[in-house]
């Protein structure tokens, strides 16, 4: 039987084990934003099954200031030296090529001789003559030398290559030019145009979701903590429905604009996770991944590991790998509803109570491939704020909208924006403000570790992806009662766009579900 196991995973796609990346920043639970890497140590060669990474490593090679000071910028100080070690392996995989062709001509000549001495007759050289006065014995010897010689360059080369691989793979994307560097986000716009909320005259102190949802008992983190422990909870009666309502209305929106419905496997192979730019661990060293235990005899048959998606970009990311799209169907854009899976431990769950940062949840996410410009993919990222501004628009949240610094971007991600909602029971951490969605341009950094392909004019080219939050039910829930809560009446007044799923306007004590 298959074991849930919160411990650290071999990660064959990039045969590292437990590399820590940029993951699940404390702001940045609904993306695949990570944290600070460390350098990582070998591990097990991926299964055959994976899929073939392209890293584009002429790239580096040739930029290798360019790649180095983008990984400065985003906190990858690792990996901010692969660069230069790339070009010094690449260097010795050059001496290596130099010195096999000379074996090889040599060996080319020896078998000349061997086989018809009379062909190289007329070759007057030092090299030719000598063989000229070499025993058939003494021929046979040195090709047996010259053999042995060059299996060991070759498999020189083959771990020098394999190397460079490992070290391309764990640099992270280019950023784009509109990241801002460092660590502040800059504020782009706000929804609903009230920046700063103010409390209900009737509710004299702010309401936390925690308190709200036990008064009107659509809350229960006490029996789940019994059953499963810190981070899990059950959704009662009304919470239960308003989670389904939530989940129906965004599907609703992005299906209106063209989104095509998807649902995703939970469980995928730990490689294609490592493809989409998620590790198992964070900058803390915490584990991150929930990982199935393994019996000992699949590992010996080197039987790929599974893990839980931590959201349904990585299953849909993994819906096309290995696969050649369609030009004609590009962009091709794709929602899925999940449950998502994530350790969270440690460190940014000790003053996090509540539904803001838990280990399991339904999420609403889209993903799209598109062409490889930027053009078109930002006419698709603007489409998906668009999506996401809608939807918090008319559920009634007070939010604002950030382009993320480049500290905050994941390995994947070239570009991203947050929206930051207001959470009264936040006001005393990060100014009230709790992200909700956020979106990401990925160019072709998961499309080549995936071998996602698409023809072209007879070329085969890798897409680019964007990824994005449509709705992160347990945040969004929160928000939508903490806002609403009503403290005279004892209610959450529910926004206008819920009625039709709830078959009410409130959620109060007189009128609970029977």
């Amino acid at each position: 039987m298959l074991r849930l196991s919160a411990r650290p995973f071999v990660c064959r796609q990039c045969r590292l084990q437990a590399p820590k990346p940029r993951f699940f920043h404390a702001s940045s639970w609904l993306s695949s934003s990570s944290s600070t890497p460390s350098p990582a140590e070998p591990a097990p060669i991926r299964p055959t099954t994976a899929p073939r990474p392209n890293i584009d490593i002429k790239h580096i090679r040739q930029n290798a200031t360019l790649h180095e000071q983008n990984c400065l910028e985003r906190n990858y100080k690792a990996q901010s030296t692969y660069p230069d070690r790339i070009n010094n392996l690449h260097q010795q995989w050059q001496e290596h090529q130099r010195e096999g062709r000379h074996l090889r001509e040599r060996s080319n000549l020896l078998r000349r001789q061997i086989a018809n001495p009379a062909t190289i007759q007329g070759e007057e050289n030092p090299e030719t003559l000598q063989l000229k006065d070499m025993s058939k014995e003494q021929l046979l010897e040195e090709a047996k030398q010259l053999k042995e010689k060059l299996s060991v360059i070759e498999r020189n080369e083959s771990k020098l290559t394999a190397e460079i691989e490992d070290l391309a793979l764990q640099i992270p994307n280019l950023t784009s030019e509109q990241t801002p560097r460092g660590d502040e986000a800059l504020v782009l716009s706000y929804i609903n145009d009230h920046p700063e909320p103010r409390p209900a005259e009737s509710d004299r102190v702010w309401r936390s979701h925690v308190h709200i949802g036990s008064e009107l008992g659509l809350l229960d983190f006490a029996g789940a903590a019994t059953t499963s422990g810190w981070g899990w909870y059950y959704l009662l009666d009304e919470g239960a429905q308003l989670e389904q309502a939530l989940i129906n209305f965004a599907l609703a929106v992005a299906t209106k604009h063209g989104w095509r419905q998807v649902t995703p496997p939970s469980i995928v192979y730990g490689h294609i996770a490592a493809a989409c730019g998620f590790q198992p661990r964070d900058q803390h060293g915490e584990t991150q991944i929930y990982a199935l235990a393994q019996s000992q005899a699949d590992r010996e048959r080197g039987k790929p590991e599974l893990v839980l998606a931590g959201t349904a970009e990585i299953p849909l990311a993994g819906m096309k790998a290995n696969t050649i799209i369609d030009e004609s169907d590009l962009p091709m854009k794709r929602i899925g509803v999940s449950r998502c899976y994530r350790a969270e431990a440690g460190a940014r769950g000790v003053d996090t109570k509540g539904l803001y940062r838990v280990h399991e949840f339904n999420k609403v996410e889209m993903f799209a491939w598109t062409e490889p410009n930027m053009s078109s993919t930002t006419e698709i990222f603007d489409e998906m704020l668009d999506i996401q501004t809608e939807i918090l628009e008319m559920l009634g949240l007070h939010c604002r909208i950030l382009e993320m610094p480049s500290t905050d971007l994941g390995a994947s991600a070239t570009r991203k924006c947050d929206i930051e909602a207001f959470f009264p029971s936040r006001r005393q951490k990060d100014d009230g403000w709790g992200e909700v969605t956020s979106v990401s341009i990925c160019t072709d950094y998961q499309t080549r570790r995936l071998a996602t392909r698409f023809k072209s004019s007879g070329k085969v080219i890798f897409p680019w992806t964007v990824n994005g939050t449509a709705l992160a039910v347990p945040r969004v829930l929160a928000a939508v009662l903490e806002n609403g809560w009503d403290e005279s009446q004892m209610s959450v007044k529910l926004p206008e766009c819920l009625w039709p799923y709830m078959g009410k306007e409130s959620i109060d004590l007189k009128h609970r579900l029977k």
